[in-house]
């Protein structure tokens, strides 16, 4: 427990032990898993997942900064696999290389607590959306988009969902844009605290609301929204 010595000190030793038997999907491995990963491995999470089909290419690295340049074509599911086993071995890590979808979930999903949704567009996440609710895991969500941000947490059945939050939004659309590595670890940094908080039943998570980040202002937002009960995915 040396290794979690200065987490004692804030957490307690019955936080930590919470924390060693918690269960948590990582759903993407690219610039928001990355510091997700690092995260939840420094904190001691007993079981990780990590979930992705992408591999890894150069423009990877400017926020990837789990996958090393010699693991270019590699699969980002497997790299993430071997750094968190190369850093913590005491954690119970496993990889899926594979293309998540509504066919394959369910085996995958059984075996963790909490999803978080790391990956990059809007149909993943609402695909991630639509499992947690017909699984009933808590999501946490976060999503970046140029010099902003977004984090709010899912808890099924009883809070509001994505679709709750964005009823119009094009699952289709693309949200490719450029993108810089203070913003991507800030927002995953807020995730993995939306997390740490869920485990050991300390602070308010961000349910019925989402915390929004303008890099450039420096400026965070909260906005309320309510669970709609016409809603497609949760109503």
């Amino acid at each position: 427990m040396n290794r979690y010595e200065r987490n004692i000190q804030l957490l307690g030793l019955e936080a930590q032990k919470k924390i060693s038997k918690a269960k948590v999907l990582v759903a993407g491995a690219g610039g928001l898993g990355s510091t997700v990963i690092v995260n939840l491995a420094s904190l001691g999470i007993g079981t990780l997942g990590i979930i992705d089909k992408d591999i890894i290419e150069p423009s990877n690295f400017n926020r990837q900064y789990i996958h090393l340049p010699e693991n270019i074509g590699k699969s980002k599911s497997k790299s993430a696999f071997e750094w968190v086993k190369s850093y913590n071995p005491d954690i119970s890590v496993k990889f899926f290389n594979i293309n998540l979808d509504k066919n394959n979930y369910k085996k995958i999903s059984e075996e963790f607590d909490i999803i978080i949704d790391c990956f990059d567009s809007y149909k993943s996440k609402f695909l991630l959306n639509y499992i947690a609710i017909q699984t009933n895991k808590v999501l946490v969500h976060g999503g970046v988009s140029g010099f902003c941000g977004q984090v709010v947490t899912v808890i099924p059945h009883k809070t509001a969902c994505l679709r709750c939050l964005l009823p119009e939004a094009d699952e289709n659309e693309n949200i490719n844009q450029g993108i810089v590595s203070p913003v991507v670890s800030t927002i995953a940094s807020l995730q993995s605290m939306e997390v740490l908080k869920l485990i050991i039943g300390q602070g308010d998570v961000l349910t019925n609301q989402i915390l929004t980040f303008n890099a450039l202002k420096t400026e965070f937002r909260k906005i309320t929204f309510e669970r709609n009960k016409n809603c497609p995915v949760c109503g």
